[in-house]
């Protein structure tokens, strides 16, 4: 398979003269002959197999290219014809080429009509287009082990002589792929893209295996290839290297599709933030409105490049003389070099025609004001899908609509994009919102905080750019060291969470969500909808070290914290200051957030600065000591006059530059001076000497190099709220240390991984349910078996003579237990009786539930041996659509029904999740001890669970598990009820090719 630069292929196929595998143009041999010398033998079939087969709606796609821009990726169909035409026009002699191995000028009727009808299952061919243009186009032919064309559909049998049949050969699983990507769009990533989607594709159709030939010269095409992290073997023969492609999703090649993800969509943000030109659209005639304001702010920030205001509605004098300082034009058509965004202000039905004048400029990108879409209602709602389509089929992303807008202090670049009249102070503080209003407040309380911005986005409806992309985009902005994210949903959490985590092990990132309690998200937020209460959403955020905090206040407080100070290296915290009194609701706050405490210092009212210094300095100095929280209250006397806060800023400064690796917090009561000159302790402007704090590597042990000698001390007017922030950095530290070895999900000898896997096949084929069934308890059990889950078993009583046989059978003593839906795991209700010693105390028992709850038919009893006493747990596992697989641990009855007292870890679980998941509900003192009880078998627990999520992980069938109660008692643990669910896989985002979010 050929291809130019980035972009075309040839398959061996093509070389006999077959198809091109990119749809595109007829194959030819490599002898420079103008045409192949037969059609390939597929080729006759083609025409019924598309009647067979419905169009492939599900492969539609928009991609983010490698320079920011948007593309989409559509199956090629028979309308096509012209558009490939015109494609192939585009395509250099020397793509042409590299694709055929031969001179290939033009299509004829027959190559158009071949290359335009496919069958979807044993020929398939995807385009990548913009503006509805082909800009790429990649295909493959099913082939044989001879490398003829093959087919999906079952062979007949062969009848030999005798009478007897032959068995039909196997359906190949093998292809031929082949790429052509027109010259002026190769070395953007289209190739890449197209190759994630076409093996997708494949797969889905049963191919496990590309082949492909290249011409060795044709190196940047062997580059998409090798590249691209599959299993994959290369050989050379007749002056053509051949590719062979596994196309099982590798960790390689999974970690390539994010890094390319991660890239594309960070130039896709960064080409928003950081424009060379802004054209304002519908900047108003008159003051006051949104347009001119929005003029008016890009104007007074500075911003370095060129600003343009259009209104169709501006005369010739506006044109000629410009609008506040800004060259004026009617269209954006009108404006003679190029545009890199555009911010567009006109009501919501004038969208379209400015985004149209815009898509044909060339425009990069959109930031839409407008209001008037989804939360407007349903008529709103279609608008807003109509704007993602046109402004992605022109290449363009999208901030909003109804979006606050975007600001970038860099001193390179100061954009003001936005509503806000006046360009934030420049930091090392990145800020997401979704809601215009909470924006508002957060720049407004960042402002009197003393705190500067990197880049700030608000996104309103989030139709397109969502907080995921700006959390690309932050991972490796360097004038970015925290995050800040006010989100009212998380429309990929599965995406999020993956992306957080790997954010956050090189910055903190700070989170509050909205709406988290009504569980509505804003109208407008697409996104798939996820079944997980707002507490386990929580916990698996925290578990990707994300620092969730409950509202915007604690937003702040955080960020400042961590953006001006180190992280500290455990939770020991020295308290010192002139007030008693707010020294101890200090340490109360402390042990209220788990952190360590030492004894309050008292420095008495009559303390002078050089007292705090001092007294600081030593409580840093300490080896006791890991932070530092100052309270101050306003004293009596000459210290009171003016001055007093500049002076003991001064001395404050000075103690915590003689430690720069201990991070210091200041508590202040009605003394606004003080926390002023705190803030104004130092520039926050990249690249000054104190714009940044020390780097964060794991926190434990400190390793971190000094920070400035002027760091900014956050100051705080309440104790809880400083001490809060600090116990946050804390967990955050130690979540940074912790992945530095995340532990290993581990291998078991006595898993039967492939007896499970035909087990759940002939099960779900036996049931017959599209929606999946639950096990029956001896098919569970036996499922369960097979990862070295032990389920005790259970015999059915119908009757008091079968629960005697029933416990003839298991041995005495044993239980009796109804299973009735409405009773079970209710022992409040009395339905369950144990160590029942003997026959005469099992019937007494039968008869008793009998009379107390109902008839047997309506209890089901059963009878289970007796187990060794102990804890009883619950252990479940499930897949949630958003977020993915979930496992889920707490104690058995109300410490988890009612109190919520359960802990999450998305799966597959490592021997340090498994660990870490056992002592992290609030009850688990009850498993190591709690007064003076012996401790049970949490080794065994931690087993468990992996067992379990190895389970849930090898087999996605698996859509839920329930183990319930699982008794762990001193030595070993007993699973006494087991319940499955099996069910046809879940569509797998994170293992598919790149995409944008459907609208």
């Amino acid at each position: 398979m050929q291809t130019p630069a980035d972009g075309s292929a040839h398959t061996s196929s093509d070389s006999a003269a077959h198809a091109p595998a990119d749809g595109t143009a007829p194959t030819a041999p490599r002898t420079p002959v103008p045409a192949a010398p037969h059609a390939p033998a597929a080729d006759a079939a083609s025409a019924p197999a598309a009647d067979q087969h419905p169009y492939p709606s599900h492969w539609e796609a928009d991609v983010v290219l490698r320079d920011g821009g948007t593309a989409r990726i559509r199956p090629i169909t028979a309308a096509d014809a012209e558009r490939l035409v015109s494609f192939f026009e585009q395509v250099s002699d020397e793509s042409k080429y590299y694709r055929f191995f031969a001179p290939y000028p033009r299509l004829s009727a027959k190559d158009v009509h071949r290359f335009t009808h496919h069958d979807h299952v044993d020929r398939v061919g995807l385009a990548a287009t913009i503006g509805g243009e082909f800009i790429a186009t990649v295909r493959y032919d099913r082939i044989d082990a001879q490398g003829r064309p093959a087919s999906a559909r079952p062979s007949p049998t062969t009848t030999l002589a005798g009478g007897r049949s032959a068995p039909a050969p196997p359906v190949s699983d093998e292809a031929e792929v082949a790429f052509l990507v027109q010259d002026a769009h190769q070395g953007r990533g289209v190739a890449s893209a197209l190759l994630e989607h076409i093996a997708a594709v494949a797969r889905e159709r049963g191919i496990r295996r590309f082949a492909a030939e290249v011409l060795p010269s044709n190196t940047k095409m062997v580059k998409v290839f090798t590249d691209a992290g599959y299993q994959q073997q290369r050989s050379f023969e007749d002056g053509v290297v051949r590719l062979e492609l596994d196309l099982e999703p590798t960790d390689r090649s999974v970690a390539v599709q994010h890094a390319r993800e991660q890239r594309a969509e960070a130039r896709s943000v960064q080409r928003l933030l950081a424009p060379g030109s802004v054209a304002v659209v519908g900047v108003g005639r008159a003051e006051g409105s949104v347009g001119r304001g929005v003029l008016r702010n890009l104007l007074r920030a500075g911003f370095t490049g060129r600003v343009h205001a259009v209104n169709r509605a501006f005369t010739e004098q506006a044109t000629t003389e410009g609008v506040e300082g800004a060259p004026a034009h009617r269209s954006v058509r009108d404006i003679a070099g190029p545009v890199d965004l555009a911010v567009i202000t006109v009501p919501a039905e004038h969208v379209p025609e400015a985004v149209a004048e815009c898509g044909e400029h060339g425009v990069q990108g959109l930031v839409v004001l407008s209001a008037g879409y989804a939360e407007s209602g349903p008529e709103g709602l279609e608008r807003q899908r109509e704007l993602v389509r046109q402004a992605r089929s022109y290449g363009m992303r999208l901030i909003g609509p109804n979006a606050f807008g975007v600001i970038n202090t860099a001193s390179a670049v100061r954009l003001n994009a936005s509503l806000a009249p006046e360009l934030a102070a420049a930091g090392r503080i990145g800020l997401f919102t979704q809601s215009g209003a909470i924006g508002i407040a957060l720049l407004s309380r960042l402002h009197r905080r003393g705190a500067g911005l990197s880049s700030f986005v608000s996104a309103g409806n989030r139709a397109d750019v969502s907080g995921n992309d700006v959390l690309q985009y932050w991972y490796d902005d360097p004038d970015t060291d925290v995050a800040l994210m006010y989100l009212e949903s998380i429309g990929n959490p599965r995406k999020f969470t993956r992306l957080a985590r790997r954010a956050a092990a090189a910055k903190p990132l700070v989170v509050v969500q909205g709406a988290r309690h009504s569980g509505i998200a804003p109208t407008g937020h697409a996104g798939a909808a996820t079944r997980l209460p707002h507490a386990t959403v929580s916990a698996l955020l925290r578990q990707a070290g994300v620092i969730r905090v409950d509202t915007v206040t604690e937003l702040v407080d955080a960020g400042l914290l961590l953006a001006g100070q180190p992280l500290p290296a455990g939770p020991r915290v020295a308290i010192l200051g002139n007030s008693e009194s707010l020294g101890l609701l200090t340490y109360d706050a402390c042990v209220a957030e788990g952190l360590r405490p030492l004894p309050p210092r008292d420095l008495t009212t009559a303390a002078t600065p050089e007292d705090f210094r001092a007294a600081l300095g030593a409580a840093l100095a300490a080896d006791t000591c890991d932070a530092a929280v100052v309270t101050v209250i306003p004293s009596l006397g000459e210290s009171s006059r003016a001055g007093q806060g500049e002076t003991l800023a001064t001395a404050l400064r000075a103690a915590a530059a003689a430690c720069p690796t201990k991070p210091v917090a200041v508590v202040h009561v009605e003394l606004g001076e003080l926390a002023e000159a705190l803030s104004a302790a130092a520039s926050t402007k990249p690249g000054s000497p104190a714009a940044r704090p020390a780097d964060r590597p794991p926190a434990v042990p400190p390793t971190a190099e000094a920070p400035p000698p002027h760091a900014r001390i956050p100051a705080y007017p309440a104790a809880e709220r400083a001490v809060r922030a600090l116990a946050e950095a804390v967990t955050y530290a130690q979540w940074r240390h912790d992945i530095a070895d995340p532990g290993k999900v581990p291998e078991y000898d006595d898993i039967d991984e492939q007896g499970a896997a035909g087990l759940i096949a002939d099960l779900l084929a036996k049931g017959g349910d599209p929606h999946g069934l639950t096990l029956d308890p001896d098919d569970a059990r036996d499922l369960l078996g097979r990862y070295g889950i032990a389920v005790h078993a259970v015999l059915p009583a119908p009757d008091a003579d079968a629960a005697a046989d029933a416990a003839d059978r298991l041995g005495y003593p044993v239980a009796l237990k109804t299973t009735a839906p409405h009773l079970r795991h209710r022992p409040d209700l009395g339905g369950v009786r144990l160590d029942l010693a003997d026959e005469e105390q099992l019937r007494r028992a039968y008869r008793e539930l009998a009379h107390a709850l109902g008839r047997p038919a309506e209890l089901r009893p059963v009878v289970q041996a007796m187990v060794a006493r102990g804890v009883d747990t619950v252990v479940r596992a499930g897949h949630d659509p958003a977020a993915g697989a979930v496992l889920s641990f707490g104690l058995a009855g109300a410490a988890s029904e009612l109190l919520g007292d359960t802990a999450h870890r998305l799966i597959p679980v490592t021997d340090r999740d498994a660990r870490t998941l056992v002592g992290s509900i609030r009850t688990a003192p009850l498993l190591f001890g709690w007064r003076g009880a012996a401790p049970v078998d949490t080794p065994a627990l931690e087993e468990l669970l992996q067992r379990v999520s190895r389970l849930v992980d090898d087999h996605p069938e698996v859509v839920t598990v329930s183990l319930e109660p699982v008794v762990v008692a001193q030595d070993g643990l007993s699973v006494l009820s087991g319940t499955v669910r099996l069910a046809p896989p879940p569509a797998r985002d994170d293992l598919g090719p790149r995409t944008l979010p459907a609208y």
